[in-house]
């Protein structure tokens, strides 16, 4: 079964396109799953869209879960549009972004990373002049709150975990591989899925998040995965999906699994 649980649109202010342009290129990529999952607001600032070309503005998430649902009733038996969101994982705000979204019927959420110390990941200027000490105690910070966005309860696929080297290809030579086994024995014991992201073409390092090497180690852990393209153009819907499963299996994979009402559904690689 073909599907991609990790899509945005104009509604976060960096993404092209509306749902129903997602949905429409998913069916013409052999698609039978489409999660829309486009960005939480930033439920902790007193603004109603504090940052307009990261995230959508708290009065638009009610608008935004009656369009999905209107598609998914209109797009019944063509193909499966499921209702999720990417949320932030923000340790202090962990119980208030809980409640925001406990309002609506996700089928999935998916915690991602983005700040550490109040950075963006993806800010390729923070490693400016840092010693490989201080490069080090960054990973783990990175690595632990991952640890903690799995503890939390509150996700069940867990957003590009290894994205910190999306503008920075330098940090997957960072040492802190006791780090990341931790992280995915935690990510293990708590039954959550991560993610293959196939959005790391559009980034320096290239390629997927996470690394080959990291999904083999996920394996010996026997974590669970899922597909998602983090498509922010319709065209990208689906985008290496064969490609892969392809790789899944070679690394020893045979399943990988979609959650619907919050369910895991397990399905055989294609």
């Amino acid at each position: 079964m073909k599907f991609d649980i990790h899509t945005h649109h104009y509604r976060c202010g960096h993404a092209n396109g509306n749902i129903r342009q997602y949905i429409d290129s998913a069916i013409s990529n052999g698609l039978k799953v489409i999660g829309i999952s486009d960005h939480t607001p930033y439920f902790y600032r007193d603004e109603d869209q504090a940052f307009p070309q990261i995230a959508m503005g708290k009065s638009e998430i009610r608008n935004y879960v009656q369009e999905v649902l209107q598609l998914k009733d209109e797009y019944e038996g063509t193909i499966d549009v499921l209702l999720g969101i990417e949320s932030d994982y923000f340790q202090q705000h962990a119980e208030l972004y809980r409640q925001a979204l406990s309002a609506f019927p996700f089928d999935y959420i998916i915690g991602s990373v983005h700040q550490v110390h109040d950075v963006s990941i993806f800010n390729k200027n923070r490693w400016n002049n840092f010693t490989l000490e201080q490069k080090i105690a960054v990973k783990k910070e990175y690595y632990r709150l991952i640890q903690e966005s799995a503890k939390s309860g509150m996700f069940q696929i867990l957003g590009h975990i290894d994205a910190m080297k999306g503008n920075y290809p330098s940090f997957s030579e960072i040492p802190a591989n006791e780090t990341i086994d931790e992280t995915l024995k935690i990510i293990a014991e708590y039954d959550v899925a991560i993610e293959i992201n196939t959005s790391g073409k559009t980034k320096k390092s290239g390629g997927w998040y996470p690394s080959d090497a990291m999904l083999e180690r996920a394996l010996f852990y026997d974590v669970h995965v899922t597909f998602g393209s983090d498509a922010h153009v319709p065209e990208r819907v689906g985008d290496e999906l064969s490609e892969v499963s392809s790789k899944l299996k070679e690394i020893g994979y045979k399943e990988w699994v979609y959650y619907k009402q919050k369910k895991m559904q397990v399905v055989p690689l294609i």
